[in-house]
């Protein structure tokens, strides 16, 4: 029997296709990617790559915190982004979430993402025991 759990977020903008907010196995929690959607209007945040990093991250812990978690628990986090020359706006957004002890991380530069956003977040979370 498997201890696999799919979590919804009231508090997170709603899933745009056939997925979960994030599955929960065991003591880790597998998020989905965050767009950087705001949860109320559903509307991309697009006023900058900082201020769309740091939607997409409040998203995420949103996410985080319906799986009884938090965001700081982050073992590793993939940021995707369509401007990547643009990647220092991004880097200080998410130091801003992470001022010490921050997780491995990938960034990735890509051709396009979902709604025509220019920055998406992943991230495999702890959950404390």
């Amino acid at each position: 029997m498997s201890d696999r759990e799919t979590v919804t977020a009231a508090d997170a903008p709603a899933a745009i296709g056939p997925y979960s907010h994030a599955v929960r196995h065991g003591d880790a929690l597998y998020c989905s990617g965050a767009l950087p959607l705001d949860p109320a209007s559903g509307e991309l945040v697009e006023d900058s790559l900082g201020a769309a990093t740091g939607q997409a991250l409040r998203n995420l812990a949103a996410v985080c915190e319906a799986a009884g978690t938090r965001l700081g628990e982050a073992l590793r986090m993939t940021i995707y982004t369509t401007e990547l020359e643009g990647f220092a706006e991004i880097n200080e957004a998410y130091g801003a979430f992470f001022p010490s002890e921050p997780p491995a991380r990938v960034a990735i530069g890509v051709a396009a993402l979902p709604k025509g956003a220019r920055v998406e977040i992943d991230a495999v979370v702890a959950i404390p025991r």
